[in-house]
């Protein structure tokens, strides 16, 4: 009997432990690359949300800087746009971004980094992790993006909107380099 107490007892201490460290790996914002959203709304309060994971500049294992654009983001390649799932762009109004015509519905976001210019695609593919690129057949639009320099470095990836009046501008922003494309409703 006390052999059958023991196992239990055991069995029992081993199943609390893995259910502890499952709950613990299930806390995304433990993460090296926790999860963070931006989100505008209109007047009317209608709104886009963006759902993202912001990678850091400094390696989460070496804490040591790394060359993010032109290295860990090669340029002229599809990017993620963030890190883990992928990041999600959610509005529930028709708008116009970069000049192009979204409707309402829910999309994922990649980007292609260049040096001095960077492409905007909105996805009609949802649901995946981010990575890979699905491919241009499921692109529902692409535009390009104004590319400038931060004034100071940036250490966490960012997403974020600057709202004026009856337009909003999606702003990213990363080591030195900031890009962003204007939405209107």
């Amino acid at each position: 009997m006390k052999k059958f107490v023991l196992i239990a007892v055991a069995l029992f201490a081993v199943a609390t432990l893995a259910s502890a460290q499952m709950g613990m790996s299930q806390d995304k914002s433990k993460r090296p690359s926790p999860p963070a959203s931006a989100e505008c709304k209109f007047s009317d309060g209608k709104t886009i949300k963006v759902d993202y994971s912001s990678p850091r500049t400094n390696d989460p294992k070496t804490h040591q800087p790394r060359k993010i654009f032109g290295g860990l983001v090669p340029y002229g390649d599809v990017w993620r746009t963030g890190a883990n799932e992928a990041t999600t762009f959610v509005t529930d109004a028709n708008v116009t971004v970069g000049g192009k015509d979204v409707p309402a519905g829910s999309y994922t976001i990649f980007t292609i980094p260049k040096a001095d210019a960077w492409t905007l695609i909105i996805s009609k593919k949802t649901g995946e992790w981010g990575i890979p690129y699905p491919g241009e057949k499921e692109d529902l639009v692409r535009m390009p993006m104004s590319v400038s320099k931060t004034t100071a470095p940036v250490e966490n990836f960012l997403i974020a909107f600057d709202q004026a009046g009856s337009k909003c501008t999606l702003r990213m922003e990363w080591e030195n380099t900031r890009a962003s494309v204007e939405i209107t409703k």
